[in-house]
């Protein structure tokens, strides 16, 4: 079973052109669970109406969870 997260994050200024999440990851402001891809949509449209997030300051990312190959997967069916 596949989980999502819905993380609401702070945009950072870029900095040299490119962003990397895995070196340098946006300061996270709040994170929920969701356990159907409906549940976590209907909680990233919520934080979307969020004034911070309408005004560019901040951004609402879905993440899957809990999916193994999950890159391997999807290249193999392509």
């Amino acid at each position: 079973m596949t989980r999502f997260l819905v993380v609401l994050t702070d945009v950072r200024p870029c900095e040299g052109g490119a962003r990397n999440e895995r070196i340098a990851p946006e300061r996270r402001r709040q994170v929920v669970g969701a356990s159907s891809r409906e549940a976590a949509e209907r909680i990233a449209g919520a934080f979307m109406a969020l004034g911070m997030v309408r005004a560019g300051r901040q951004r609402v990312k879905v993440i899957a969870i809990g999916r193994r190959h999950a890159f391997g997967e999807r290249e193999l069916a392509g």
